[in-house]
């Protein structure tokens, strides 16, 4: 079953995680993982709000698991650890 991966992040240092940014599509893509929203418009209904919001669809919870401790995805998570404050979960999607 295909899984989500759903990041919600508020960037502390733009410079970067730009830098984050750029390493880390090329990660996610090789991976398998289809970016279905980066950054874009969105409503805050509950809980805390982050400016920025990521939706990457995968083949499975595995493969985004495995994209998540990659060598090149840790990499490009390296530029982020101190430039935002981020969530993480991987979700997998009920079937049709």
């Amino acid at each position: 079953m295909t899984a989500l991966w759903i990041s919600h992040v508020t960037v502390t240092d733009p410079e970067a995680y730009g830098r984050y940014a750029k390493l880390a599509g090329p990660a996610i893509a090789a991976h398998g993982g289809v970016f279905l929203a980066r950054g874009a418009r969105h409503v805050q209904l509950e809980g805390q709000e982050r400016a920025r919001n990521v939706v990457v669809r995968f083949a499975s919870v595995e493969d985004a698991v495995a994209c998540y401790h990659s060598a090149e995805y840790q990499a490009a998570l390296e530029h982020a650890r101190n430039a935002a404050e981020r969530e993480l979960v991987i979700v997998e999607e009920n079937p049709a």
